[in-house]
């Protein structure tokens, strides 16, 4: 009997060991701490007088920072998200081309996950990759002087929206106002590869009276005091428009600002329809919603 309550004995304690040993460990984070004083600097790169959105790279570098901060995510606002990072400091490039906003977002995470955002907005340009052949027709290489072609056919001319040649118009050689042909359109290369403008009107350029307004006069077809807004950086990209390859090269430009070349017609961006060493075709968006056309010739 006594060997027996030995045993029962052992078992008991055997047992409790057990539980002892089964006990769940407990952890801790500490004091859970929310980041504060943040701050968020975005800095594109190449910005100058001549640049006011970058060189054309693309590229922009992100500085954040705050106290009580275990790790950062960055949001670019195009659509990409940095990897977690306990450096708030990164550098992105961005891919669009053209002048674009983007609105950059920082979450700083503290202990036990807890966050806070801070955002910064950017205008950024990102320089497309301009075929050498363009360039080479558009600037000569260095700089290239330009205007109308005014004895060819189709000049100026206009059409409906979902077409691209000017079928409604087509201005036959020599039949128009004399201010639509005095002005001076020079594209010079830049060393980063995109291309200025500059234009000498003259005095004036001609404006449709759809779009007099656009450019702050009133009145109808005719020649107009437009301010041509001194050198300006072109916004090269693909085109937004329908056209196919068979009508077009797809590749248009922006011109910042009032959008003026020669012949005023209140668009901004031009879809290059075709070009050469001789001559280059030009198509753009109206204020009436009609597509205009432009044909320049090397001076």
């Amino acid at each position: 009997m006594l060997r027996h309550n030995k045993s029962f004995y052992l078992l008991v304690v055997v047992i409790i060991a057990g539980l002892s040993s089964c006990k769940k460990e407990e952890y801790s984070f500490g004091d859970i701490k929310t980041p504060v004083n943040l701050t968020l600097k975005a800095t594109i790169v190449g910005v100058d007088g001549a640049n006011p959105n970058g060189d054309g790279s693309g590229k922009v570098i992100v500085e954040a920072t705050g106290d009580e901060v275990v790790t950062y995510k960055i949001n670019f606002g195009n659509g990409t998200d940095s990897a977690f990072t306990t450096s708030g400091t990164i550098e992105h490039t961005y891919k669009d081309a053209g002048t674009n906003n983007f609105t950059i977002t920082v979450r700083a995470i503290g202990t036990g996950g807890v966050s806070s955002t801070i955002t910064t907005n950017i205008t950024l340009f990102v320089n497309f990759t301009i075929p050498p052949e363009m360039i080479k027709a558009f600037t000569d290489s260095t700089s290239r002087i330009w205007v109308t072609d005014k004895n060819a056919v189709g000049h100026f001319g206009v059409g409906p929206n979902n077409e691209f040649l000017p079928i409604w118009y087509a201005a036959p050689p020599l039949t128009r106002e004399a201010c639509a042909y005095d002005d001076e359109i020079t594209f010079t290369l830049n060393p980063l590869g995109t291309i200025s403008m500059s234009i000498n009107s003259n005095g004036t350029s001609f404006s449709t009276g759809a779009a007099t307004g656009f450019y702050g006069f009133s009145g109808g077809d005719g020649c107009y005091a437009i301010n041509t807004g001194g050198t300006r950086l072109l916004s090269f990209m693909s085109a937004s428009s329908a056209s196919t390859a068979a009508q077009s090269t797809r590749i248009q430009f922006v011109v910042p600002g009032n959008g003026i070349i020669n012949f005023g017609t209140g668009g901004t961006a031009y879809e290059i329809i075709s070009f050469s060493n001789d001559q280059i075709f030009i198509r753009n968006i109206g204020t009436d919603t009609n597509a205009w056309y432009q044909k320049l010739k090397p001076l």
